[in-house]
């Protein structure tokens, strides 16, 4: 947009900036002095303890003679580790997507006749308002999916007769829905501004109701609507293993945080992806894969471990890629030894590098995985131990799926909406007061001076 003067940075609102800039540095040191944990952890890195949920278990340590030392990463859900749960349903040959969503709604794992209802359910509810998709998701068209993502959530507010209805089956038949349009919605905001903005064909595909999840993701990006078996299988165990992660998280306490104000849903939904939508959560799988394909440009031979060594510590010294000083997709705030979504990922992948010819760039990411942590460990002090998180897979799967970056981030909403709803259920069934944490108040008193003393 040309000359867009709400876009202008002008000389004055510098000089303002400035000034908030100074009002609002606080020193270091006084968070120390107070005892404030900052980020809400401690100086370890820690969560401070803020609440209690059933849904989701997220373990990095274990005890050892009355020490907590680093352990290998473990996630469960409803208490069913998330490794059996996709070893279950990848060993029957069913999508696994609708029945994890179902577990962390109704904490039980469905028998065959429920999950077919659920499924029915959430195909009844996988359809858009009439003439949303021109009216909403064609006009204005955002280069961010998230926003577009956020904006029609909002919007879906004014189409619904009970929006504000807080009782706990109004706010289920709300996530329900919200969990089916998620994927039209971001793939459908993507195409409006692939068409508007980079000139790319428009194509609108309506949802199969006997497709999953994820046949359905792929069949409403791709043109010709086609995919392989190996193909969906992989992105459902994507979805998965993103979908929860405790209440921590920063998209997930916002989540509780929103919903313990009694607003509505679709303000809730909203403000969790506006914060997924932050680089600091939710755009790490991107990163990961810009900073490989920078690696494979200035690297003269994908194998050669020297190499590639020297690269990494070019990256941890602030020498390469986006002078960061990260390894991207190396490391987690709360795993140590391993990232259990990671291990599951990986079981997959080789196979999918095999059916797209790309077992070269596997093989590069493989020496990656091994040799990053042992140069972090050398070249940084460690509390804990480090390994590869999930983002390090995951944005080479969805490259090797022809998903674009754009939807990187949304593809993680959609997993994630799951859990939100879970959470946003558990907040209101508990019926808890508004959260709202302290600050100390580092203000002295002032005396006022009239206009004509200043």
């Amino acid at each position: 947009m040309e000359n867009n003067i709400y876009s202008e940075i002008t000389p004055e609102i510098e000089k303002l900036a400035a000034l908030s800039k100074a009002a609002g540095v606080i020193d270091s040191e006084l968070f120390v002095k107070y005892d404030v944990k900052r980020g809400l952890r401690d100086l370890n890195g820690k969560g401070v303890l803020a609440g209690l949920t059933n849904i989701s278990d997220v373990r990095a340590t274990k005890i050892v003679d009355g020490n907590v030392v680093p352990d290998y990463g473990r996630l469960s859900y409803r208490g069913y580790d998330v490794k059996d749960l996709v070893n279950g349903f990848s060993a029957e040959n069913r999508f696994g997507f609708e029945e994890a969503t179902y577990l962390l709604l109704f904490n039980k794992l469905p028998d065959k006749r429920e999950l077919q209802e659920f499924n029915e359910m959430l195909s009844f509810y996988r359809t858009l308002p009439t003439s949303f998709v021109r009216d909403i998701i064609m006009k204005a068209p955002s280069k961010d999916m998230m926003n577009t993502l956020a904006r029609s959530v909002l919007t879906l507010y004014s189409y619904d007769d009970k929006a504000d209805d807080t009782s706990l089956p109004n706010v289920l038949r709300q996530c329900m829905q919200l969990i089916s349009l998620f994927p039209l919605l971001s793939i459908y905001g993507y195409q409006a501004y692939s068409h508007y903005h980079d000139g790319k064909s428009l194509f609108i595909h309506q949802p199969d109701p006997n497709m999953s999840t994820a046949e359905n993701i792929l069949h409403l990006l791709r043109a010709d609507g086609k995919f392989t078996e190996l193909e969906a299988k992989i992105l459902d165990v994507a979805l998965v293993l993103h979908m929860e992660h405790g209440g921590g998280n920063n998209s997930t306490f916002t989540t509780h945080v929103v919903s313990s104000s009694m607003t509505d849903t679709y303000s809730t939904i909203a403000a969790a992806i506006g914060s997924l939508k932050g680089p600091r959560h939710g755009g790490a799988n991107i990163k990961v894969v810009r900073m490989i394909e920078c690696m494979k440009q200035e690297l003269h031979d994908w194998s050669d471990e020297e190499e590639i060594a020297a690269y990494l510590r070019r990256l941890l010294h602030g020498e390469a890629f986006d002078n960061a000083g990260l390894i991207y997709g190396v490391g987690h705030a709360i795993y140590s030894k391993s990232d259990p979504r990671a291990e599951v990922l990986e079981s997959f992948v080789g196979d999918l590098a095999k059916e797209k010819g790309l077992m070269e760039e596997y093989n590069l990411y493989k020496i990656i995985e091994r040799l990053a942590p042992q140069i972090i460990t050398e070249e940084r002090h460690m509390y804990k131990g480090v390994s590869i998180n999930v983002d390090f897979f995951s944005g080479f799967v969805y490259r090797m799926l022809g998903l674009p970056e754009e939807l990187f981030t949304p593809l993680f909403a959609i997993a994630r909406i799951s859990g939100w709803s879970a959470h946003r259920l558990e907040e209101l069934s508990n019926n808890g007061k508004i959260i709202r944490p302290a600050y100390k108040t580092l203000c002295v008193d002032r005396n006022y001076h009239p206009m004509s003393e200043r």
